[in-house]
């Protein structure tokens, strides 16, 4: 299913009253989008950057229970995440990866407290488990991770959880929602509401931020999914609105695949400042993180902090053998996860729980809160609310059983670079087949390939660098300085492509080169 800014366009055009207006394409928004459309609403949704262009494709790339929510007892959202783990399994076969975790222990007491707790883990997910939790001695442990530091370890506990990739989600889902009848489009922003005397909105200003056209919509519902902006959307609805969210950073460092030498991850169960941090493998590299900082003002894309950088890179020197340093690091990416607001002002974000919220607000929804492994349930409870209090239809949650766009078991080892693209990548090797000149490589060091430019611009919605680099693919993330380096070629056939000329490449570069320095550590501060 092509996502066509063009049909989607003239879909806006046709008709500018809808069922459900959607603010936000992130994971939240999203999910909404599938589940509201597979129950038969008229769908729309709007995204004022990119699908997932904050915090939803700059997570920990982990779909678990929360390990860590089960120590601080908060069962029910432990269960509730072990039950969307096992759906997501099922449901994105093709981005879904079960990863095996050791935890390192240091004393026989520690080896059985958390042999018992990850028992319990595994338990609690019943008939979707992944594997069962086993004690494990120290020979054991360094034979399954040979980079690990054998200074006064005991031994260790293996379980296992799931692993995937944030941005492709994001964008299947943003297909599947289509494919079941919906209009999404990224880069539209959202001006302001008109609403009536009650306060129920009636009519949405919105613009295109591609052309710079505006557009007056109507939406029966409105759900607020802007994550960190939830409340600046929710000030443009009442400019005395009180604060709803707490934002919280979090940061990764992406290293080289010598860190780990193996394909199981580490799992630091209480490190220094209390956190759980993960040393995990993905595409190839080793992601280590993630950090909790409370930030003030929410950034589409935040800056890692200095002591972040380095309480991560002392954790890895703690239990690793190869030593990290700033120069080691391919890629920094930060997100802000969108905290509901605790009722204590003085609680830590790091013990602020990841359940939801949904606020009404006459005919709007706002849901805040939450992580990527129950964006699934998250939309089913914003949809039936929006069943039972507003639209009174009576056709019950679909999603549980709905296939995501993509979805195959399928692995094709020769071209393992385009396994995210899931069932498109049979069509995606065609595609380059028919011109191959799409076999080229977008970089000497990298995979990726001038069709897959092609294939983002023409099936998947991409309209600016960032997109391609960070999204599309992942090499922003996973090496920033390959991604710099691709860039101008990358804006070349962009700037082609979509007939725009060399002040569009230009600004493009600028933009993109502005940006990425944030992902390259050297400049961080």
């Amino acid at each position: 299913m092509a996502l066509n800014r063009i049909t989607a366009l003239r879909s806006l055009e046709k008709d500018p009253t809808w069922d459900v207006v959607i603010i936000g394409g992130g994971a939240s928004g999203l999910g909404v989008a599938v589940d509201a459309c597979s129950r038969g609403y008229k769908v729309l949704l709007l995204e004022q950057f990119d699908f997932a262009k904050g915090t939803s494709s700059k997570s920990t790339k982990l779909v678990h229970g929360g390990v860590r929510y089960l120590a601080n007892g908060d069962l029910g959202l432990v269960i509730e995440a072990l039950k969307e783990r096992g759906l997501l399994a099922k449901n994105a076969n093709h981005l879904f990866k079960k990863q095996a975790f050791i935890i390192p222990t240091y004393s026989y007491w520690q080896s059985f407290f958390y042999w018992v707790g990850l028992t319990l883990y595994q338990l609690l997910s019943g008939r979707r488990s992944l594997g069962r939790s086993r004690w494990l001695s120290k020979s054991e442990v360094l034979a399954q991770n040979p980079t690990l530091k054998e200074k006064k370890l005991t031994g260790g506990v293996i379980y296992y959880d799931g692993q995937f990739d944030d941005a492709r989600l994001a964008l299947n889902l943003a297909q599947t929602a289509v494919e079941q009848g919906g209009t999404v489009l990224n880069y539209f922003h959202v001006d302001g509401f008109i609403t009536d005397d009650m306060g129920a909105i009636q009519l949405i200003n919105v613009t295109d931020s591609i052309t710079e056209k505006a557009y007056r919509i109507k939406g029966k519902v409105v759900i607020n999914a802007s994550g960190i902006f939830t409340d600046k959307t929710l000030k443009l609805y009442n400019p005395n609105h009180k604060k709803t969210v707490v934002p919280s950073q979090g940061i990764h460092l992406m290293l080289d695949a010598s860190y780990l030498e193996t394909d199981r991850a580490i799992m630091i169960p209480k490190t220094t400042d209390g956190r759980v941090l993960f040393i995990i493998p993905w595409y190839g590299n080793v992601i280590a993180g993630t950090t909790d900082t409370p930030i003030k003002k929410p950034n589409i894309e935040p800056k890692p902090l200095k002591q972040e950088v380095q309480f991560i890179l002392d954790t890895v020197n703690q239990y690793l053998t190869k030593h990290a340093t700033v120069e080691d690091v391919l890629s920094v990416f930060s997100g802000l996860r969108p905290l509901a607001k605790p009722k204590d002002e003085q609680e830590s974000t790091k013990e602020v729980s990841r359940s939801h919220k949904i606020i009404r607000d006459a005919n709007m929804l706002s849901i805040v809160g939450g992580k990527w492994t129950t964006y699934r349930k998250m939309a089913e409870d914003v949809v039936d609310k929006i069943d039972k209090d507003l639209l009174r239809a009576t056709m019950k949650c679909q999603t549980e059983r709905l296939s995501i766009y993509g979805n195959t078991s399928e692995y094709d080892e020769e071209h393992s670079w385009l396994n995210p693209y899931g069932e498109d990548k049979i069509a995606l090797i065609e595609f380059h087949n028919s011109n191959l000149e799409y076999w080229k490589k977008i970089h000497p060091n990298q995979a990726y390939t001038v069709g897959q430019v092609h294939w983002a611009i023409q099936h998947e919605m991409a309209l600016t660098i960032d997109d391609f680099l960070s999204r599309r693919i992942r090499l922003l993330l996973l090496n920033a300085k390959n991604a710099v380096e691709a860039a101008p070629f990358v804006a070349a056939i962009m700037s082609k492509a979509l007939g725009h000329g060399p002040d569009w490449e230009q600004e493009q570069l600028t933009l993109f080169h502005s940006m990425a320095q944030k992902y390259l550590l050297l400049k961080a501060k």
